[in-house]
C-alpha cells in the first residue's frame, strides 16, 4: 500500500513538471513494456526523406526492451507475434510489397520432429478418447527393472507427461546433442530439399535454381520431452521469387513428396565420438506435411491459421517445456532451480559435456537453459516475404504522421526500468488504460 502512495504522490508531483505531457505520451508509446532500456545522451530525429530535423532530444530517452518472449515481457511479446503473424501471412496471400500472386504458388505446412531416445509417457486418444499410455505386458521390464509399459490414460495437465519410463536407459547426451544441432539439420534438410525436388524434376541443382526459388519461413516448439519441433511453411516461387510464377511441373504433390523423402535423408555425425560413443543425428519419423489453402474455401489449414500457428510459437521458449527462463551461471544453480526431473537432468547434461573439450563449440553450458537449443526461434529464408524491420519502420512511420524518421546522435546505456511514477503509467497500459487524471 506504502508503495502505491509514494507511486502515485511521484506521478502527481511529475504532472506538475513542465514536458509532462511529452513524458508521459514517450511512457505510453512503450506499451506497457516490463523492462524498457534506459539510454543517456543526446540527438536528433530527421524526416528521412527531407533531411528535416523534426525534434531534438537530449538527456533521457527510455526505449521498449523488445524481448520476444512471453514469458519475459508480455507487452513485447505481443507486438513481436503480431509482426510474425504478418510477415508469415504475407508470405502465403500477399501484402506488405509482396504480391497477391504468391497465394496461387505450392506451399505446404510441414512439421519435422526430434527422433526418439527412450520411451516417454504420452497422452494418446483415439476419435476424442483417451487412450492407455503405452499398454505392454506388466511382466516386461527394461535392463533396470523398470516396466516398459504405462496403463495410465494421462490428463493434459498430468506433469509426468514427457518424463521418462525409464532415466537410466534414456539417452541424455544424444538428446541435447540431437537439440544443440537442430538448426544445422535444418540447414541440410533444406539443402536436400532443393536436391530432391531437382531430382524429380530432372534437372540439375543449377538448372533447377535458374527455374524455381524454394522459400521458407519456420518456428520451434517446444515439447514436454524437452525437444523442440520444427514447424515450417514452405513455397515454391520463379526464380525471382514471390512476383513469378513458377513452372506448372512444380506442383503442390510434388513439393509435399519431396519434403517427406528430403526429411528422411538428413544424417549428421555429432562430435565427441570418442567420450560418449557415435551418435548419428536425424529427423524422427513423424513428418507431417499438408497443403495451405489461400482462404476459408473449405480445407481446414487456411492461411490465417497457419500464420497464426507460427506466430503463438514465435513467443515461446524452453520455459513451455519446465525450463527456468533465465541463463544458467553456475552448477550451483541446478541445485535450488525449481525444475521437474526430466528438465533437470537434459540441463545438467548441458553443462556436464559443455566442460569437455571436444564439445566446446556447441557452448553448451550457454544454452543449458534451453535444454542445449542454441537456434533462432524464427527464421526465414531471404525471399520468403517482407522483414521484421520493414514492419517496425512501417510502425515508427505511422506513429511519426506518415513521415519516415531516422534517429541520430550518441547514447549509452543507463539502465532499465521506469522510476515509481513511469511504473506507475506503465502498469496501468499494461491493464488496459491509463491513471484518472494524467491526461
Amino acid at each position: 500500500m506504502n508503495d502505491s502512495l509514494n507511486s502515485l504522490s511521484a506521478l502527481l508531483q511529475r504532472a506538475t513538471h513542465p514536458g509532462f505531457e511529452d513524458w508521459r505520451r514517450g511512457i505510453v508509446r512503450l506499451g506497457g513494456c516490463v523492462s524498457p532500456v534506459n539510454l543517456a545522451g543526446h540527438g536528433v530525429s530527421v524526416d528521412a526523406a527531407t533531411g528535416e530535423v523534426l525534434r531534438s532530444l537530449s538527456g533521457g530517452l527510455i526505449i521498449p526492451c523488445g524481448n520476444r518472449r512471453a514469458v519475459v515481457c508480455p507487452p513485447c511479446a505481443r507486438t513481436y507475434r503480431g509482426d510474425t503473424f504478418h510477415l508469415i501471412r504475407a508470405g502465403l496471400t500477399g501484402g506488405k510489397e509482396v504480391t497477391e500472386r504468391v497465394g496461387g504458388h505450392p506451399r505446404v505446412f510441414a512439421t519435422l520432429t526430434a527422433p526418439g531416445f527412450g520411451a516417454v509417457h504420452t497422452r494418446r486418444e483415439r476419435s476424442g478418447e483417451p487412450l492407455p499410455c503405452r499398454p505392454r505386458p506388466f511382466d516386461q521390464r527394461c535392463p533396470h527393472g523398470r516396466p516398459i509399459g504405462c496403463r495410465i490414460q494421462h490428463t493434459h495437465s498430468d506433469p509426468r507427461l514427457g518424463e521418462p519410463l525409464c532415466p537410466r536407459c534414456y539417452d541424455y547426451a544424444g538428446a541435447v546433442l540431437w537439440q544443440a544441432h537442430a538448426g544445422t539439420l535444418w540447414h541440410r534438410f533444406a539443402l536436400e530439399l532443393r536436391r530432391e525436388l531437382a531430382r524429380r524434376a530432372g534437372l540439375t541443382r543449377s538448372a533447377f535454381a535458374e527455374r524455381v526459388r524454394l522459400s521458407y519461413a519456420k518456428v520451434a516448439e517446444y515439447q514436454r520431452r524437452g525437444l523442440v519441433h520444427f514447424h515450417a511453411v514452405v513455397r515454391l516461387d520463379g526464380p525471382d521469387g514471390p512476383s513469378t510464377v513458377p513452372p506448372r511441373w512444380a506442383s503442390t504433390e510434388l513439393l509435399a513428396d519431396a519434403v517427406r523423402t528430403a526429411a528422411t535423408r538428413v544424417r549428421l555425425r555429432a562430435v565427441g565420438a570418442d567420450v560418449i560413443g557415435a551418435r548419428v543425428l536425424r529427423f524422427g519419423p513423424q513428418v507431417d506435411v499438408r497443403p495451405i489453402a489461400a482462404f476459408g474455401d473449405g480445407q481446414r489449414l487456411t492461411s490465417s491459421a497457419v500464420a497464426g500457428y507460427i506466430a503463438k510459437y514465435a513467443t515461446k521458449g524452453a520455459e513451455t517445456a519446465g525450463a527456468t527462463a533465465s541463463r544458467i551461471r553456475d552448477a550451483s544453480e541446478l541445485v535450488a532451480l525449481p525444475l521437474r526431473y526430466h528438465v533437470l537432468r537434459m540441463a545438467g547434461t548441458c553443462w556436464w559435456l559443455g566442460g569437455l573439450p571436444p564439445f566446446a563449440e556447441l557452448g553448451l553450458r550457454r544454452w543449458a537453459h534451453m535444454l542445449g537449443y542454441r537456434g533462432h526461434f524464427t527464421t526465414k529464408s531471404r525471399r520468403y516475404s517482407t522483414t521484421l524491420t520493414a514492419l517496425r519502420t512501417a510502425r515508427a512511420t505511422h506513429r511519426a504522421g506518415g513521415k519516415s524518421t531516422v534517429t541520430v546522435g550518441r547514447w549509452h546505456y543507463a539502465g532499465r526500468g521506469y522510476d515509481p511514477a513511469g511504473e506507475l503509467i506503465a502498469a496501468s497500459v499494461r491493464e488496459g488504460g491509463e491513471p484518472h487524471g494524467t491526461h
